[in-house]
């Protein structure tokens, strides 16, 4: 992977403080996806086995509710989607929908598992960056509510 590569990917919250070599070992095992605008990553309540890192476009996140999609918020370049699955080993907790032309990284749970077993400090530095990408999403989910109430 060249150099800017992982430069740019250590820039994502997901990956802050990760090694050269721990990025590496679980890039080797990544896929990229395009998927078209208008179309789909996945869809509340799917099984989840891997997590997802935006590298080009937007994308919508949406909870169905009385059978209508109820836009939750937008992501977008250096944002990660479907971490939260592979954190509660839960089905899928709304869609992702591609708005732009979207180019991500699929990173398996399986990934995560390897890197665990091999490196348990950088596998803990992961999981650390998505508690805190997650903290960070529930305290503005947070303000939102509280601003309703007032």
């Amino acid at each position: 992977m060249p150099t800017s590569t992982l430069t740019t990917l250590q820039q994502m919250p997901i990956f802050g403080g990760i090694s050269d070599e721990a990025l590496q070992f679980l890039m080797d095992r990544t896929t990229t996806i395009h998927v078209a605008a208008g179309e789909n990553f996945f869809y509340e309540d799917d099984l989840a086995d891997a997590l997802y890192v935006l590298e080009e476009g937007k994308v919508s996140i949406t909870k169905c509710w009385e059978s209508k999609d109820c836009l939750i918020r937008y992501l977008s370049k250096g944002d990660c989607f479907g971490e939260m699955a592979l954190i509660d080993l839960c089905p899928r907790s709304a869609t992702v929908c591609a708005v732009e032309d979207c180019c991500a990284i699929e990173l398996p749970m399986a990934a995560l598992h390897e890197l665990y077993e091999m490196d348990p400090t950088q596998f803990a530095m992961i999981q650390m960056n998505l508690a805190r990408e997650l903290s960070r999403r529930l305290r503005e989910v947070n303000d939102r509510l509280f601003q309703m109430q007032v």
